[in-house]
């Protein structure tokens, strides 16, 4: 089965300026991604779509087979990302000459997944009777229970009130954060119409410690400490 893996990379970071090339556990931010790809064994190629000339030399570096320079218009802070995810698939699959059945776009700034999260992710596509997958970890603050909102009175209320109200978190619907850290569609419904969510979707759990999602200094900071102290069979390997 032709697989394509897609990594979306913009170069106007507002919480931590070139983030996407920082270094982290002594190699870029993007590096890790593309190494991923490429340990999963799953892909014909690793397509990293950036507007940012030093994302895509970086991206290269690391072994990146197609680099996509991203038009202005998908590239502001206020773009869309599906919309930049089928401009990749596209582009890539012109250059390659070939079409792909199954589509999985990584996070760039989720460096902790290992390789058999996606392969997990993968498999409940292709295996799982899934219609497309995202990933989550367990919800830290389920809206049943620990998620308030503040109504227009400045009262705190729960975001999803129960009746009767649970007593316990365990009694609780399961709920997930999704983390963004893996995605993968079938071809042809994506690129007709690109979607999140339909009525097959699913969602392959992570655990928290490899959902991090760097958006600030802090993350970045939780990622290095977890890339490197984390046991050796818990992490993507060092080269």
């Amino acid at each position: 089965m032709k697989r394509l893996c897609t990594i979306c990379a913009r170069g106007g970071s507002k919480g931590v300026p070139d983030k996407n090339i920082l270094p982290l556990a002594r190699k870029p931010l993007i590096a890790h991604s593309i190494e991923q790809a490429h340990a999963s064994g799953l892909f014909t190629a690793v397509a990293v779509s950036s507007d940012s000339r030093d994302i895509l030399e970086a991206a290269r570096v690391a072994g990146a087979e197609v680099l996509i320079v991203r038009p202005g218009e998908m590239a502001g802070d206020t773009a869309p990302k599906l919309p930049v995810i089928r401009h990749a698939v596209l582009e890539a699959e012109k250059r390659l000459g070939i079409e792909h059945e199954i589509l999985v776009d990584l996070a760039v700034t989720s460096p902790i997944r290992l390789p058999e999260d996606i392969a997990g992710a993968v498999d409940l596509v292709e295996n799982g009777g899934a219609g497309n997958v995202i990933t989550g970890s367990p919800s830290r603050c389920p809206p049943y229970y620990s998620l308030v909102e503040i109504d227009a009175g400045g009262v705190a209320r729960l975001s999803k009130p129960l009746d009767p109200p649970p007593t316990r978190r365990q009694d609780v619907p399961a709920c997930f954060d999704m983390n963004g850290s893996v995605y993968v569609w079938r071809r042809h419904p994506f690129v007709v119409a690109p979607y999140l969510f339909d009525d097959n979707t699913r969602l392959y759990e992570m655990p928290r410690e490899r959902s991090v999602d760097i958006d600030a200094e802090f993350d970045f900071a939780i990622a290095e400490m977890l890339l490197t102290r984390l046991p050796p069979r818990r992490r993507p390997p060092l080269r």
